[in-house]
């Protein structure tokens, strides 16, 4: 099938070849002949990185009035990366359609130029929720003329708590204006809107519901959670030319591993909420330049980020929604190009990496870090590759030569070879010298059906109950994700509470009505201490050093009824107090 065939218009085909697009993806082939033909509202479900924003914005372009210089079209976008790229991406579609102009607006830049820009005119708005509602509550832009909404990584734009900014936008927009609606996944939230604010949408699925890429290879490797960042570094040395997006789970340890890839020698740099727009902007375009190849980032930085090419995305921790995990993966291997995400586990994330499995339908390969003698011999022929392959002056190094080979000449080719390679890893050479392997090695089956029900935990919250890594300590609180509590707030609590030296934190798992966490075992009583009596929302915290066998989840539900019954003790004393005063 080909463009001309989906209906596209001859100045947008003529832009869209020149871009080098031959023929429609998939999700194209599908989205745009109802866009252009039909009047419903659309949910399209479709992996990043496979042509969504053509697929929107070639048929909104085409159904523009040119002649009508307000904003016709609205498209919704959770970040300032994403909001530039749609805006950018439109822009070139609409290349020979010289009357149409599209505008983005987005915090963190000049809210004058952008009020200046509308006031000129525009067809087309590309907008991130806050600034769009600050210039509508300003009186810059009015929505009346708006026939199209869209929202583009709708699901990533709930995770980050738009929904009551959503809201308010769709309240300024007429009741009749046609909504689209892109989205990676379908969480129950992306159905709720579907269901309030569009008429009998029309359903788009290209692969399958919250499935991850096709073409992406799934990978863990498994160590001890002390050696996460040796085997981070083994994976980078076994890539040559690896470029990559490094997900953690807290600003700190996405700072902390970026300065110590720094400190040791890779071209790496962090991306995370306490860097200003300026700084963001700034290690952005060094990534996409690729003066840095490894970009040590939080899945909220992150958010919206368009990267093409990328080698690998590398799960430093693994997150607690396989949502999260199907976005991060699906920024490798786009448009049709493969790509390896990579997870790297200590053995009690590996119910949370099935889990994972389940939901996305794709099953991870286990892998051995790379050994030693593996990374030297893959760095060594990637020399020898580029070696071999480069571009020779031979007009520029004639004048240089004479001098060179009367100083080199007694070498043999041989000698000189072994000294090129010397000169190149000498610091890898050194670094890995009787370097042990640090792969961690599953647990011996049981040897009957019997031993193996004795052996293994059967739930989750068994699972959770087995002992601290080696020189951690397990440690016990009465919050879980029940009460809105997450590793952020794990670790934010811990740096209000905990005096004294920063607190290390090992494996979280958080559990419905509480959750535990490792520490060094230095740290687990000045821990406990601190975290009694301390509050998490008006919540009294309790915490202990977790015993191996106990049953944490019956003494969870056992203390909040005791407290429930003495809070009930106290009402009911309260009352017959008042009542007693009365007579």
């Amino acid at each position: 099938m080909t463009f001309e065939e989906l209906g596209v218009s001859e100045p947008l085909r003529k832009a869209v070849e020149e871009l080098g697009f031959e023929t429609p993806m998939p999700v194209q082939e599908r989205v745009i002949p109802h866009l252009l033909n039909e009047d419903g509202d659309v949910v399209a479900l479709a992996q990043t990185g496979t042509g969504k924003t053509a697929a929107f914005g070639i048929p909104v372009l085409q159904r523009l009035d040119p002649e009508l210089n307000k904003p016709q079209a609205l498209i919704l976008s959770p970040t300032r990366e994403l909001c530039l790229q749609i805006a950018s991406d439109l822009a070139d579609f609409s290349k020979y359609m010289p009357d149409i102009k599209v505008i983005p607006v987005y915090g963190g830049s000049s809210i004058q130029s952008q009020i200046k820009a509308l006031k000129s005119g525009a067809q087309v708005i590309v907008a991130t929720p806050g600034r769009l509602i600050d210039l509508i509550n300003r009186g810059v832009v009015k929505l009346e003329d708006v026939h199209t909404v869209i929202l583009d990584e709708a699901d990533e734009m709930l995770n980050m708590g738009f929904l009551d900014s959503i809201n308010e936008i769709l309240d300024h927009v007429p009741d009749n204006r046609k909504m689209l609606m892109f989205s990676a996944t379908m969480p129950k939230e992306i159905a709720r809107i579907a269901s309030k604010y569009m008429h009998n949408p029309q359903e788009f699925v290209v692969g399958t519901r919250n499935e991850g890429a096709a073409n992406v290879r799934h990978v863990y490797y498994m160590v001890n959670a002390r050696d996460k960042y040796l085997a981070l570094k083994r994976i980078a040395d076994d890539s040559p030319n690896i470029y990559a997006i490094i997900f953690c789970r807290t600003r700190r340890d996405t700072q902390e591993i970026a300065e110590n890839l720094i400190r040791d020698g890779y071209n790496a740099d962090s991306l995370h909420g306490d860097l200003s727009q300026q700084q963001r902007d700034m290690v952005m375009q060094k990534f996409r330049d690729r003066v840095i190849t490894m970009l040590v980032a939080t899945d909220v930085a992150a958010r919206g980020l368009d990267v093409d090419d990328l080698t690998h995305v590398i799960n430093y921790g693994l997150p607690d929604d396989a949502a999260v995990y199907t976005h991060r993966s699906g920024r490798t291997g786009r448009a049709g190009k493969s790509g390896v995400s990579v997870a790297i586990i200590h053995s009690r994330e590996k119910g949370r990496l099935r889990e994972i499995e389940r939901i996305i339908g794709k099953t991870f390969e286990r892998k051995e870090v790379p050994t030693p003698e593996h990374i030297i011999e893959k760095q060594l022929f990637s020399l020898a590759d580029r070696i071999e392959r480069v571009e020779v002056n031979d007009s520029e190094m004639e004048k240089y030569l004479p001098g060179v080979m009367k100083k080199l000449g007694w070498l043999t080719s041989e000698d000189l070879i072994k000294r090129v390679l010397s000169l190149e890893f000498r610091r890898l050479l050194e670094y890995y010298k009787d370097a042990p392997k640090i792969d961690l090695i599953d647990e011996k089956p049981a040897k009957n059906r019997k031993d193996k029900k004795k052996e293994e935990p059967r739930s989750m919250e068994e699972k959770d109950r087995r002992t601290a890594s080696k020189g951690m300590e397990r440690v016990y609180v009465n919050v879980g994700k029940r009460d809105g509590f997450f590793a952020g707030n794990l670790i934010e609590t811990l740096n209000k509470n905990v005096a004294g030296p920063r607190v290390d934190v090992g494996r979280i798992d958080l559990m419905p009505s509480y959750s535990l966490f490792d520490v060094k075992k230095s740290d687990a009583k000045r821990v406990v201490n601190s975290l009694k009596g301390a509050e998490f929302f008006g919540k009294r915290l309790y915490s202990e050093i977790a015993e191996a066998d106990k049953d944490y989840a019956h003494a969870a539900t056992r203390r909040s009824k005791e407290r429930r019954g003495v809070e009930a003790e106290e009402d009911h004393y309260a009352i017959f107090k008042k009542k007693s005063r009365r007579k």
